[in-house]
Order: C-alpha cells, then structure tokens, then sequence
C-alpha cells in the first residue's frame, strides 16, 4: 500500500465511530480544487510511510480505536487495497472506504468481500460536467461517456450493497453553479444520505484558479434543489 499519511485520531470522518484515517498517495483525477495536492500531483508526492508501522500503530490502539477511514487519493488505485484491509479486519477493526467512484470493477470486489462497513462516495459534478470538473483529458468523446458510466455503476453498486453510505459534493466557484444540483439529484434519486459541503479555502491542485465558496443563499438553494431526489440531504 502506498501511505502517504495517517490522521491518529477522529471522530467526523467515520460516522458514530471513533477511528483513525490512512491517506493513500495518487489518483485517477486532477480535481484542480483538491486540497490535497501531495496526495495527487506527482511533483508535490511526499514520502510513504510504512505499511508495517501503520499496522502496529492500529494493533496497539485497538479498543481505544474502533474504526479505519481509508481515503486519498483514490484509494481503489492500489492494487494491494484489498490485503490491506483483510489486515486490519483481522485485528477487529470497522472499515469505511473513501472512493471517487471512478473504479466500479475493483469497488464491486470489496463490496462483495464483506470487509467494509461504510462507504462515502465524491460526486464530483453533474454529468455532463464530470470530464471538466476532475480536469482529465480525453482526445476520444467515448473516453468521457466511459467515466460517467463508471461513476453510474459505482453509484448503483453502492445503493443496491446493503452496506451503510453517503454521498458528497464539495462545491466551489467557478467549478460548479446551483444548477447543477437538479442533475446530480437525478444521478443520486433516492439516496440514503447526501452531503454539500463548502470549498475551504487552503493549497489546492491550480493554484492559478481563484475558487471561492458558495455564499450560504447558494448553498440553501443547492440543499433545496437535492431534498426533491434525497431526504436526508444536508449541509456539511
């Protein structure tokens, strides 16, 4: 596994679950308002830390930790994912996994294993928006109809696992607009729980692109537009 941090502590990534969350390094888009830039560009990589070492750690805090976020990054780019996570339910541990859907084959697997117990899932855009929102280059349109397929099916495959889950979007100007919301209710109708939360502003992926949070007008606007598709939809 390629760990390029480890959050000791945390009661808000794992809902109802006092954990701790793994960061994997490199993923499958170039989101430019990332805010975490040495987990995706490859210039700004930080060193890896020991698998070895972050499994004693959880060895040692078992009981006093009863979770593991594992997020990035997109974790799903690991082809060792799956081992690492039988290693730490061996210990005991809950598992939640962070992914951007982009890799339904490799999710339904994990899905079916049985290994993890939450799943939290970005949704990036609209659909339309998908290609231009995760900055990814396509020379072939059937390249960007690929993507949106891919998020579908990760998105099915969740709702249909019987594993508990959430959706998210992190909004930000001049990425995404309200209206965008009526497009991504449609993709998630009938969710189990969905999350909009506000652009914070720190490093990020372009650091020649000025984003700006949405003003609370927008963000109640947005909750508004999802609660028609999602009842538990909320601000995060």
């Amino acid at each position: 596994m390629q760990i390029a941090g480890l959050q000791k502590f945390t009661m808000v990534d794992f809902p109802g679950t006092i954990a701790a969350t793994v960061f994997t390094r490199g993923c499958s888009f170039r989101c430019p308002f990332c805010h975490n830039p040495e987990l995706v560009i490859p210039s700004k990589f930080i060193p890896l830390m020991d698998e070895q070492e972050i499994l004693k750690f959880f060895e040692k805090r078992f009981g006093k930790l009863e979770g593991v976020c594992i997020t990035g990054g997109e974790p799903t780019l690991q082809t060792d994912l799956f081992e690492f996570i039988k290693k730490l339910k061996t210990i005991g541990y809950k598992i939640k996994l962070d992914t951007n859907g982009w890799n339904p084959k490799m999710l339904k697997s994990i899905i079916d294993s049985a290994k993890i117990d939450y799943i939290a899932m970005d949704i990036k855009s609209s659909p339309e928006k998908y290609q231009a929102t995760t900055a990814l280059s396509f020379p072939r349109r059937r390249e960007s109809s690929v993507l949106v397929s891919n998020i579908k099916k990760s998105i099915s495959l969740i709702m249909n696992s019987g594993i508990d889950y959430e959706f998210r979007t992190t909004v930000c100007h001049p990425i995404h607009e309200v209206a965008d919301f009526e497009e991504i209710g449609k993709l998630i109708k009938g969710a189990k729980r969905y999350f909009i939360q506000n652009f914070v502003q720190s490093k990020h992926n372009d650091e020649k692109i000025k984003f700006t949070p949405f003003t609370d007008e927008e963000l109640n606007l947005s909750k508004k537009i999802i609660q028609k598709y999602i009842k538990n939809a909320e601000l995060r």
